[in-house]
């Protein structure tokens, strides 16, 4: 049963969630965790069957706990992930209640506190954290109409290859989960056209180190701002068939059809811009860019790390990058499927507090609205670069705490 009142409400049961659970309990704070399915519940049914984590076990965690059945190096799958949750609110015994969909939330009439309006009932709280994430609401662009016999989805709703209908597949978006999907659509035996857009090419690993590890030791977990003109800029990087650095001239010679970005249709065929080589190009430049900066660390800091000059070497560009397509006959081509790996908006319309700027998003300084009592937390860049990381979580719901308890000792004083 839900209290009717407490202190904080924690509005989802993801990571965000328990992480600022966690925090909460250390601070004394009473607190309650609302999620409107199951804990981790995107891990669970949004995602494909065979989704591993992008970065290895030793850094996709909270700080107080370990995957028990994952070693350190290896990618979490996306069940090892959703059982780590559940085991982790176990652990620090989060006051969670699932099943329980937030409906409203509003200041109280003196102003002092929220209602919190849910399916089971009212509560009253000094604070509300919304913790519901970045994934929320999947974005399907309105370039292609309904058309007999082509099946358009979101990645979100895609599983394996044995759940499409027969035929070629068009899968528009090529950072995480675009590439992994038309790679495994690919080596299933499907044809398979992936739609390139402007995106950063990290290595997987250099010099016997990881990705993540070679974003913390340059600084570039904790840059505070994306760099100007990447607020968007997706990344295309993976953690699938042991971890190996996404390749686009590779995915081509398996097979892969590449084309620019998808941005029209008319009379049967779709349309594609001119920018497959401008996008992988400059994608080439960030992944040389990580190296030079490896390479400079390594260098002044007198480190014995092996070297791995075949890494520098781009080879030659295949047919579809150096004679790109730019209009698809869709019939002609076989095409059967449209997979969008898009993205997503988020979506906060349950949240009617004056905390937005007008063009929806929320406005805070590392979490913390100009709304007393009103909290983000799990959003992209929210203090940092990793924010919407699971470590990264941790270390915002720590601040965000350290916050509530501060505003608490202030009033009590």
């Amino acid at each position: 049963m839900l209290p009717k009142t407490t202190d904080t409400v924690i509005v989802g049961g993801g990571q965000a969630g328990l992480a600022m659970s966690e925090h909460l309990s250390k601070c004394g704070i009473p607190h309650v965790v609302l999620e409107r399915h199951r804990i981790a519940e995107r891990w669970r049914s949004e995602r494909w069957d065979s989704l591993v984590a992008n970065g290895p076990a030793w850094h996709d965690r909270f700080p107080s706990m370990e995957f028990p059945d994952t070693a350190p190096d290896d990618f979490a799958t996306k069940h090892s992930i959703a059982s780590y949750f559940e085991a982790f609110a176990k652990q620090i015994a989060t006051p969670i209640h699932c099943g329980v969909e937030v409906r409203k939330a509003t200041r109280t009439e003196n102003g002092t506190g929220i209602v919190v309006e849910t399916s089971k009932g009212t509560i009253e709280a000094r604070n509300i954290v919304a913790a519901t994430g970045p994934f929320q609401t999947p974005v399907i662009p309105s370039v292609l109409p309904d058309l007999d016999g082509i099946i358009q989805i979101h990645s979100t709703a895609y599983r394996n290859p044995g759940q499409l209908a027969q035929g070629a597949v068009m899968v528009v978006g090529a950072g995480s989960s675009g590439t992994q999907i038309a790679d495994e659509l690919r080596h299933s035996g499907r044809e398979v056209y992936l739609s390139v857009g402007p995106h950063d090419r990290p290595p997987r690993s250099y010099r016997g180190r990881d990705f993540c590890w070679w974003l913390g030791v340059l600084g570039k977990w904790q840059a505070k701002t994306p760099p100007a003109g990447k607020e968007h800029v997706t990344i295309a990087v993976s953690g699938a068939n042991g971890g190996k650095t996404v390749d686009f001239r590779r995915l081509a010679e398996n097979g892969i059809t590449l084309v620019g970005r998808t941005h029209g249709y008319t009379d049967g065929k779709l349309q594609f811009s001119p920018d497959l080589a401008k996008n992988i190009a400059e994608g080439d430049a960030n992944y040389l860019s990580v190296l030079r900066e490896a390479d400079n660390y390594i260098a002044r800091e007198g480190l014995n790390f092996p070297p791995e000059p075949e890494a520098h070497i781009i080879p030659p560009d295949p047919a579809c990058l150096s004679d790109p397509i730019l209009s698809l006959d869709i019939a002609t081509a076989g095409i059967t499927t449209v997979i969008w790996a898009t993205g997503f908006v988020q979506d906060f319309s349950w949240l009617k507090v004056n905390v937005f700027a007008p063009d929806g998003k929320p406005q805070h300084d590392r979490g913390v609205t100009n709304v007393a009592g009103v909290y983000f937390l799990g959003l992209p860049w929210l203090s940092m670069r990793g924010s919407a990381f699971i470590w990264g979580v941790w270390v915002d719901a720590q601040y965000l705490a350290e916050h509530i308890a501060a505003s608490h000792a202030l009033n009590a004083g």
